[in-house]
Order: structure tokens, then C-alpha cells, then sequence
């Protein structure tokens, strides 16, 4: 079923089938999914998708099938055979998939499976044991990933979807500046046009393998997975503990296609690497932050025949932009061009459509487009709007916020972040969720959570907070209560305690004052 959308011009040529579809794209024995227990081959990947989808939909019953959406689905686990499948099983028996970072803890999960109405978790088992009464919304069943997988494997399977491509597929949570993480609403032909447009630009063939380091909850995470899987190409999914491990699941694995963000890249610019073992890959992609003029030389030095793909994006569009690999050494520091599939306009403060090197706010607009954030029309107004005048592709466009420009040569460099969002070591971080988990503890009266920036995570979260009068031990309990209580990558790398906040002109706390301070105490130390 093609996709047809509603605008003009090259739109018109865009097409896109069910999401589940491509569990069809590769030839029988040809690697699809290189797991610890195994590889998959394309027939066995057909196979357990279409039994896991049938296992699903008479799990489930038809009566889960009656709203205006499909079921929620989430699942909660490390990669491995559920994780990756799931997305396409999903797609197939008509439900929506909810993937929720493993590395997430107790309280955030609840906040996503409570606000997307998920009727069913599948997580390991030790994820389940820590969960509480009252995590989990009424009507939501748990099972085990190793019991689904089971179950699954003697299910009737399901016939490929014909699902509509319009139809919202899944539900991936991202944190913005304020507030609990949001769910971004994603058809089928948003997922499958993403993979489209990336194995595109990337140039993937069917002998590529990508090494799967990325989270599966993020967009780019899934799309190392789908983007190989369009051309009939194979992943390998990995949870890595050390750079070594990178290293070493590249030569035994024969990967051509690595992606990492930049903390994980000056970790591995820092390994050991065989030369015969760096000759294997073909690409490198970097996503979540910008590449440094520094390591993008290192890479280079590295992985001298590897193609290096710098790329930008934001979850509510997927992806926006990449640089030609060949401009890599003379623009480093470039976001470069629209990726395929996306009209990328530089939107100046009156309106209009920025001129060469005037700045502005980077506006997507174009089938990648998701469909806003779930059961939350507020803040989907906020960032869905309508497109300027003189877009291409016009309807509803994402305005990122993020402050850019656009050279003569129609290249996109990064100026700033409207918000303040931290971005560390590739994760999307809200300020109030920190200062949310601090605030609960009882043992602060005021937080205010910032991002610093940091050599080998891009951002490190600060935490400046003011203990409540009398409270005992803060000093010492507030870091153990932290950690129980937010996962790792949302841990301040510093605490730093005032006996009074700072409060700005507007009466509010003076986040931005707050802000030079300590980057000035950090360069007098350096």
C-alpha cells in the first residue's frame, strides 16, 4: 500500500509500505540478525516476526483492538531477539510499540507506561522486581521477555499488515527542557521513510552489517536496525561495557556500518584498534551532539577509509541533516544539508526565510514529520506548527528551536539551543526531571539543574542546590538518595550547595548567573 501524502510537489514520489513489510526485504539465508545465541536469517526472521505478531494479537483479543489507536506495547529489556523485533511484530498485529530505555529506573517508567496506557510490559526480569505497587496503570499485564519469546514460538502466524501508513505505529519518549519525557508519535510511514532516507545517504548495500550500540528507544537507536534491514542488510545488536567490547564485536562480526555519539567516539578514538579490524568499516555516523574539529581528525587518522557521516536531528522529525562525507575535513564543524525525504528552512525572528549567514530557527518540515506528542495537544501546538511560507513540502512543520545558519554554499552550521535541554553522552536530559528527584528527597529546598560542558560527555549535568534548614547529613545522603532514585546518565557529575540562590530580574532563580558562575570556576581550574 503506497503512501500518499496530501502536499505537492516532490512529495508526490514518496512512498511507503507497512512497517512490518520489512521483514520481506532480504534474501532467504542472507544474515538479518546476529544475536548471542545465533544468527537469524531472513527466513527466520519472517518466521518469529509473524509468530511473535499472532502471539500478540491473541494475547491481547480483539476487544484491545476497539479504540481509535492500537494497543500500547511496551517493552523494557536489553537488546536481544524481543527488542528487535519487536517494532516489526508490532506493526504487524496492529499495536503500538512503546520501547523504554533499559537503562531508565523505576519512577520513569511508571511516568511512561502510566501516560501512554500501555496493556502489556515485557521486561526481563530483574527490571520487574524493582517496580512497585502502583507503577503500573490499571489494566497493564507484565510478563517476562523470556516467557514471551516461548509463548511466541508455537503461535499461528500472522499474514504481513496491510496497515494505512498514516497509521501511528509506535511511541518513542524524549525529554525536553521542562517537565516528565514526552511521547512522539510515529506511523508506520515515518519509520519506514526514515529508512529509506538513510540507507540512501549512507550508501548501504546488502553485504552491510551495523553494530547496533544506540539504545533501541531512540530514534536513531531503531533506525541502525531498519535502515539495514530496507537494502536487506544485517545488525548486530550489542550492549557494550568497555571500548574493547566495540572493538572486538567489530572483527568478529565483520561491521561496516558503526554509529555512536561523540562521548562514545573520543572513548574509541582512545582504543587499541588492529589495523585490519578498523579497514572493515566502510561508515561511521555521529549523532546526539556535535563532532569536535579535534576528534574529527582523530577519526579520520583512525578509520582513514571509512566514510564519516555527521549528522543532526530531533526525535519529532527523526532526522534533519548530514554532512557529505567528502566536506567532512574542510567544514567539521558543519550540520550540513537536508537527509532525503526532509525540507530543512532557516526561519529568521520576523518570519521570513533567513538569508545567507542570518541566523535563525531551524524549521523541518516534509513526510518525517511525526504526528506531536501523545495525548498532549498543549505542547504539540508548541512545537507543531504550520509551515512558514515558501516551504516546498508546506503543512506541519517542526520548529526546533535550535538557532542556526545557512552559508552561501547552502551548508547549516549550529549557533545554539533555545531551551535548556542538557545533552549528555547522547542523552536528552530535562532540567526538572533532576531537580523533580531532588526535590523529593526532602533534603533540598531549591535545585536548579544545568549542563556544563564536559570534554567527554558533551554536557555533564550540575546540580546547585540550597539544603532545607536543619535537615541532617544532606551534604552526604542527597548523592545516595540521587542515585537510588534517577538512572545513570541523569547522575550531576557535581553537587555544588548555596546558602542562598541568586534570583534574577524576573523574580525567578537565576539560572543563567548560575550558569557563568561555575563555568568560570571550571576554567580557572583548568
Amino acid at each position: 500500500m503506497p503512501y500518499s501524502s496530501d502536499v505537492t510537489g516532490k512529495s508526490a514520489e514518496i512512498t511507503a509500505l507497512p512497517l512490518d513489510h520489512l521483514a520481506l526485504r532480504g534474501g532467504d539465508e542472507a544474515p538479518a540478525l546476529v544475536l548471542r545465541s545465533g544468527v537469524l536469517s531472513w527466513q527466520d526472521l519472517r518466521t518469529r516476526v509473524a509468530r511473535l505478531a499472532g502471539w500478540l494479537k491473541n494475547r491481547l483479543g480483539e476487544a484491545a483492538f476497539g479504540g481509535e489507536h492500537g494497543p500500547r506495547v511496551a517493552s523494557w529489556a536489553a537488546k536481544g531477539e524481543l527488542t528487535c523485533l519487536l517494532p516489526l511484530a508490532a506493526a504487524r498485529a496492529g499495536c503500538i510499540h512503546v520501547p523504554i530505555n533499559p537503562l531508565l529506573k523505576r519512577a520513569q517508567v511508571a511516568h511512561i507506561l502510566a501516560d501512554s496506557g500501555a496493556v502489556l510490559l515485557i521486561a526481563t526480569p530483574s527490571r520487574l522486581t524493582t517496580l512497585e505497587p502502583g507503577d503500573l496503570p490499571d489494566g497493564c499485564a507484565t510478563l517476562e521477555e523470556a516467557g514471551a519469546l516461548a509463548l511466541s514460538e508455537t503461535a499461528p502466524p500472522l499474514a504481513p499488515s496491510q496497515a494505512d501508513p498514516h497509521a501511528l505505529t509506535a511511541i518513542l519518549y524524549t525529554s525536553g527542557s521542562t517537565g516528565r519525557p514526552k511521547g512522539v508519535m510515529l506511523s508506520h510511514a515515518n519509520l519506514w521513510l526514515g529508512a529509506e532516507s538513510v540507507a540512501t545517504y549512507l550508501g548501504l548495500q546488502a553485504d552491510d552489517r551495523a553494530l547496533a550500540v544506540m539504545p533501541l528507544s531512540f530514534d536513531y537507536g531503531q533506525n541502525q536496525l531498519l535502515s539495514h534491514w530496507y537494502v536487506g542488510g544485517s545488525a548486530a545488536p550489542l550492549d557494550y561495557l568497555t571500548p574493547r567490547d566495540v572493538v572486538k564485536a567489530v572483527e568478529r562480526h565483520g561491521i561496516t556500518t558503526l554509529g555512536c555519539v561523540p562521548p562514545l567516539w573520543v572513548q574509541l578514538t582512545e582504543a587499541e584498534w588492529p589495523p585490519e579490524t578498523a579497514a572493515k568499516l566502510r561508515r561511521l555516523t555521529n549523532t546526539g551532539g556535535a563532532l569536535t574539529v579535534d576528534l574529527v581528525r582523530r577519526m579520520r587518522t583512525l578509520f582513514p577509509d571509512a566514510r564519516l557521516f555527521a549528522m543532526y536531528g530531533l526525535t519529532e522529525a527523526f532526522r534533519s541533516t548530514y554532512l557529505d562525507p567528502s566536506l567532512i575535513d574542510t567544514h567539521p564543524t558543519s550540520m550540513g544539508k537536508a537527509i532525503p525525504h526532509a525540507e530543512i528552512l532557516v526561519v529568521n525572528d520576523a518570519g521570513g526565510i533567513a538569508a545567507d549567514d542570518e541566523e535563525g530557527e531551524l524549521v523541518h518540515t516534509g513526510p518525517l514529520v511525526a504526528q506531536g506528542y501523545w495525548r498532549d495537544p498543549q505542547r504539540t501546538a508548541e512545537r507543531y506548527r504550520p509551515a512558514p511560507q515558501g516551504s516546498i513540502y508546506g503543512g506541519m512543520a517542526v520548529w526546533s528551536g535550535d538557532r542556526v545558519r545557512r552559508d552561501a554554499d547552502g551548508l547549516l552550521y549550529f549557533v545554539g539551543r533555545r531551551d535548556a535541554m542538557i545533552k549528555s553522552s547522547g542523552n536528552r536530559i530535562s532540567p526538572q526531571e533532576v531537580e523533580d528527584a531532588a526535590l523529593a528527597t526532602g533534603l533540598v529546598a531549591e535545585a536548579v539543574a544545568l549542563g556544563l560542558p564536559d570534554a567527554r560527555l558533551g554536557q555533564a549535568v550540575h546540580l546547585v542546590v540550597r539544603a532545607v534548614p536543619g535537615a541532617e547529613d544532606a551534604e552526604g545522603l542527597l548523592p545516595k538518595k540521587l542515585a537510588a532514585d534517577l538512572p545513570n546518565f541523569m547522575q550531576p557529575k557535581v553537587i555544588h550547595w548555596k546558602e542562598t540562590m541568586p534570583i534574577g530580574p524576573n523574580g525567578k532563580l537565576d539560572r543563567t548567573g548560575l550558569f557563568e558562575e561555575i563555568r568560570a570556576g571550571l576554567e580557572a581550574q583548568a
